[in-house]
Order: structure tokens, then sequence, then C-alpha cells
């Protein structure tokens, strides 16, 4: 299974975060929405959840 990464470096925000996580898809998408909710103050919804999955990439090799 390729692992996702989601990187907060690529998307602006107020607090410059360089948080980056990788795993398997389900692991990344619910450790990114907790982050996107305690750190970002966004709201835990369905759309934020499937905005965040829609920004996932696959990991490099050797990363």
């Amino acid at each position: 299974m390729t692992r996702k990464v989601a990187d907060c470096r690529k998307y602006p925000s107020e607090s410059n975060c360089t948080l980056t996580i990788a795993g398997e898809e389900e692991e990344v998408l619910r450790a990114a929405t907790q982050h996107a909710v305690s750190v970002h103050q966004h709201e835990d919804t369905p759309e934020l959840r499937d905005q965040i999955r829609g920004m996932l990439e696959d990991e490099k090799a050797g990363s």
C-alpha cells in the first residue's frame, strides 16, 4: 500500500505551520483532521475531511 502525506507547508497559514504527516491514508486523514481542528481552528466536518483527503499526496520513495 502506498503511504500518503499531508504537508502543511504547501498551504499558507497564519502560523506558517511546518507539520508533515505520513502513513496509511486513513491514519493521515484522521491525524490531519485533528491537527486542522486543534491548531488551525477548522471545524471537523465531512467537507473538511473531503478537502484534506483531496490534498493528500503519495509519499515519494526514500522519504
